[in-house]
């Protein structure tokens, strides 16, 4: 059974939360990593799950353990975020994308679930594309934020894709936003296009990209560990938009 840990309660009115669980290019993770670090969001509690591994993570230059699933805020931007150090699997998507739905429906937040679609040729320089989907009223968010259409059907799999089926569900509202983005290493460049065609207009945030861009190698080397492990673990485990074509 899944559960939301609180430990502490912040005071906002009808925030946005930003989703950032491991997927391809582990575009959504680089990109509220970034938001949350950058931000200096306040840790406010975690998410336990079952399935999920029983793990400490610990940081640099610090003797501070956290749970591997944890959930920020920042009071003054309205801003509610969902960081992850691992995969969350199939057999845990289910109940995880419940309870966390739930949570953000008793804060009357508006979630931005984020993915990366796997580019088959990545040309040096090129820009990746964003493009956007809603449930509710999150389509004519997307629309009036001048966010692009797909250009072809497709899907959004993994625990990302299990919290948009839920949305759907229940009737929440919500954006999914998806990027171009390499499918074997972590894509800075992308997960930065990511903030700043989708997450700052949607979230009506300002964030600093510019550390992401210089550190971009730092950023691969630290998280290749992880894009490996999720290449390994497939569609299942990783979040990540498809066309529709993979299925068919």
């Amino acid at each position: 059974m899944a559960q939301i840990r609180i430990e502490e309660t912040p005071t906002l009115d009808d925030p946005v939360l930003v989703e950032g669980l491991p997927g391809v290019g582990l575009v959504g993770k680089i990109a509220t990593d970034h938001i949350v670090e950058t931000l200096e969001m306040q840790y406010i509690g975690s998410v336990d799950c079952d399935g999920l591994p029983k793990i400490a993570v610990y940081g640099e230059e610090t003797r501070d353990v956290e749970p591997p699933v944890r959930l920020y805020a920042d009071e003054e931007r309205d801003l509610l975020a969902l960081q992850s150090d691992i995969p969350v699997s199939r057999d845990t998507a289910s109940d995880f994308a419940r309870a966390v739905t739930d949570w953000i429906e008793a804060q009357h937040a508006f979630p931005l679930y984020l993915s990366g679609l796997a580019l088959e040729e990545h040309a040096p320089g090129e820009v990746p594309t964003v493009f956007g989907v809603g449930t509710g009223d999150g389509a004519a968010l997307l629309e009036e934020n001048g966010i692009d259409l797909p250009t072809e059907r497709g899907v959004i799999g993994g625990p990302t894709g299990a919290l948009v089926n839920r949305a759907v569900a229940t009737g929440l509202d919500s954006c999914g936003l998806v990027v171009e983005s390499d499918p074997q290493f972590p894509d800075p460049a992308a997960a930065r296009q990511l903030i700043v065609e989708g997450i700052e207009p949607l979230a009506k945030v300002s964030v600093d990209t510019d550390d992401l861009v210089e550190r971009a190698e730092d950023i691969r080397e630290q998280k290749e560990k992880l894009a490996k492990r999720m290449q390994q673990a497939g569609e299942d485990e990783s979040s990540q938009a498809q066309p529709l074509r993979m299925y068919q």
